[in-house]
């Protein structure tokens, strides 16, 4: 089915926006040209960006005299895209309190990226090693959002890590059920199982941080999880002095309320860097087909080409090599369960 035809003075709104967006990008470069003619801006240097800001960048200088320090930055209309993590080439400007410019970006070595409202791929940071999961007794985590984050992870090949917070919680009684403690407990024995790494946590506790902070070191970690997790609260206790805003959960709904607006990077002062990314509720993986995400569950690939029909569905097909493989207990029912919401979350409306 073909797209809906725009009218003329739509088509000519659109390209007036473009229009307008351009000449304000030629006149941002132009003043940069003026500045490098005047000497305004020194050599080009090595840098790594820290957040982001619409056409906006904070780099950080990481070679020259300047090292170590950060500077907001106009980014030149032919640079690709920016987003925090990403290494670059730029310009520093002589005042302190004015913009330097980055003339390029430098290769990914990865990329984690998230659908928009609108089913567009919006990326959230680069050069990632590992993508630590966080969820914790409240909110209540669902096996359904787990699993969308580590196929996601397995098909950008960053290494997921599960972080279960605020494990002070499964001490309370008052707080939670027995029922809710066993389905926690059951959640974790089911990747770990499958050869997940999995970190108990709380932020009241030391232990539980040290072991924390020996899986963040000398890597270039993301954050990401449900709002109210308490990714906001781990950081602050590892890095003393960032004083992340935290977010209480609503008394109604025990949801977390959000409070980080842009992925912002902080170095670990033992070595490797953070990156706390904006809290989201769903993550919708609409970009993959069926065949991707069953790939994303590693205990499927075995089974994966041996079902009897080329185009089996996984549901009630005969000769179904993944249904039979949860009979003989080979892949857990929670899992099969997860990938079928997965799949019939992709198909149209």
């Amino acid at each position: 089915m073909s797209g809906r035809k725009l009218t003329r003075q739509q088509q000519w709104r659109i390209d007036k926006v473009q229009n307008e967006r351009n000449e304000r990008a030629q006149r941002k470069d132009r003043k940069v040209d003026n500045s490098l003619e005047e000497g305004l801006l020194t050599e080009p240097h090595a840098g790594l960006v820290t957040a982001h800001f619409g056409r906006q960048v904070e780099v950080e200088a990481l070679d020259g005299h300047l090292q170590g320090q950060r500077q907001r930055c106009h980014v030149r209309a032919n640079v690709e895209s920016l987003v925090t993590g990403d290494y670059v080439s730029w310009r520093p400007h002589q005042t302190p309190e004015e913009n330097g410019v980055v003339e390029s970006r430098q290769p990914r070595r990865s990329l984690l990226a998230r659908p928009d409202m609108r089913g567009v791929m919006k990326a959230i940071a680069a050069n990632v090693d590992q993508l630590l999961l966080v969820i914790a007794p409240e909110p209540e985590p669902h096996a359904n959002l787990i699993d969308r984050y580590l196929v996601a992870a397995e098909h950008t090949d960053i290494e997921p890590i599960l972080v279960i917070n605020k494990w002070d919680l499964m001490q309370e009684p008052q707080r939670l059920t027995a029922a809710q403690q066993s389905h926690i407990n059951g959640l974790l024995e089911t990747y770990r199982q499958l050869g997940y790494r999995v970190l108990i946590t709380s932020a009241y506790q030391q232990q539980d941080l040290q072991q924390l902070q020996d899986n963040l070191r000398d890597r270039i970690s993301v954050f990401v999880g449900q709002s109210g997790v308490g990714k906001s609260s781990l950081i602050n206790h590892l890095l003393p002095g960032v004083d992340l805003r935290v977010g209480s959960l609503s008394e109604d709904t025990r949801k977390g309320r959000h409070t980080t607006t842009t992925a912002k990077l902080f170095h670990f002062p033992q070595g490797g860097q953070l990156i706390d990314s904006p809290g989201i509720r769903e993550f919708s993986l609409g970009y993959l087909q069926p065949e991707d995400v069953a790939q994303g569950f590693m205990e499927f690939r075995p089974f994966l080409g041996l079902c009897r029909f080329r185009d089996c569905r996984h549901q009630q097909d005969p000769g179904c090599a993944l249904k039979q493989a949860v009979e003989e207990g080979k892949i857990a029912t929670t899992r099969f369960a997860s990938y079928h919401h997965i799949v019939q979350s992709l198909q149209p409306e």
